[in-house]
């Protein structure tokens, strides 16, 4: 039987197409690739996070070059598709506040938020308009959000993203965690979400729950919507598109990656990390301090003076292609990515194989 693929309602925004393309920093999803992805349908995210890592003007301080950055990308972007962006803040920047507000001064379709729990967003946002999403690990932060949010600001959450411990990037999971796939996999933990949402949402609220974390063919989103999901959130596959911003030699680490090249780490963030080993990972895994500096001070959770390395200028340097002074965050399932296509070729294939499934 074909599987019946509804488009995304975020409390009246209608996303078409239920995949929402995962916010990937530093500079990985710019304004070349969330117009692609937003013009197919789907919801295009740009990443707020290290977007004030060169700046526009040199007179300006790292917060101002970051609020001034992201602005840009938000207007190119809007020039590039008529059709509904989301952008994705995470919690622990230390100008979160700042570019919340820029987002929704920008008239921002949508915001996604983690790395640490929202709980105040709302209290930062000053209209109706801008959808509020953030991500969580579990259902007890599901919870802490909407109980949080219903009795301090009378207000819940659009959707929610619910993070498996598969994802890229940096994760909402412990080391422990993250090896006990029994009771820490995605498919589990989408129910608990799903349980604690039910008991929030009313006739005229619901709660969308976006799966996201290993989601890789459309077989997985043909799954996870068939547990309750809404939509699906991915990121991995859209690093070896064509309009993907990073650099060609970011794009090839995961073309030419192996299974045991996808590794985790313990960031300077704070959290476990997934990335593609290469000899830079090797090195800061080793514990050798690289002479990279700090000039931006962009996360809360970061202390320059006892880490081993900069993760913002290490991910600048990947986005740019200097694969020697950084590296690429990914998925579990980058390995098996072995081209690159257009954002088009690859959201029609994922569709058609999801109703399919």
């Amino acid at each position: 039987m074909s599987l019946e693929l509804k488009g995304l309602n975020l409390g009246g925004l209608i996303i078409e197409v239920p995949i929402v393309q995962g916010g990937m920093g530093v500079r990985v999803s710019n304004y070349s690739l969330v117009s692609a992805v937003s013009n197919e349908g789907a919801l295009g995210v740009i990443a707020a996070v290290g977007l004030g890592e060169e700046g526009l003007d040199e007179g300006h301080d790292y917060k101002t070059r970051s609020r001034l950055a992201f602005v840009r990308s938000i207007r190119e972007t809007r020039e590039r598709t008529k059709k509904p962006f989301g952008v994705n803040i995470m919690c622990a920047l230390a100008n979160y506040d700042d570019l919340v507000d820029a987002a929704q001064t920008e008239n921002v379709d949508v915001i996604i938020s983690g790395a640490g729990l929202p709980l105040k967003m709302p209290s930062l946002i000053k209209n109706d308009r801008t959808k509020l999403v953030p991500i969580v690990s579990s259902g007890r932060a599901t919870q802490i959000i909407c109980s949080t949010w219903q009795r301090r600001y009378k207000r819940l959450p659009d959707a929610i993203v619910i993070e498996g411990p598969l994802a890229g990037g940096h994760l909402g999971y412990s080391l422990e965690e993250l090896k006990d796939s029994a009771n820490f996999n995605l498919d589990k933990i989408l129910q608990d979400v799903l349980a604690v949402t039910k008991t929030f949402e009313t006739d005229k609220h619901k709660i969308p729950v976006i799966a996201a974390g290993g989601i890789y063919d459309g077989k997985d989103i043909a799954r996870v919507i068939r547990l309750g999901a809404s939509a699906v959130q991915m990121a991995t596959r859209f690093v070896c598109t064509h309009e993907c911003d990073v650099s060609m030699e970011y794009k090839e680490a995961y073309i030419n990656a192996k299974d045991e090249d996808i590794i985790i780490i313990q960031s300077p963030v704070g959290m476990p990390g997934r990335v593609i080993r290469n000899d830079f990972v090797r090195r800061i895994a080793a514990g050798e301090r690289m002479d990279l500096g700090c000039e931006y001070q962009c996360l809360v959770t970061c202390d320059p003076k006892k880490v081993n390395y900069c993760i913002g200028k290490a991910l600048l340097n990947a986005a740019r292609g200097n694969m020697d002074k950084g590296f690429a965050m990914c998925g579990s399932n980058a390995s098996r990515i072995k081209e690159i296509v257009s954002v088009k070729q690859l959201i029609t294939e994922l569709m058609e194989e999801a109703r399919n499934s």
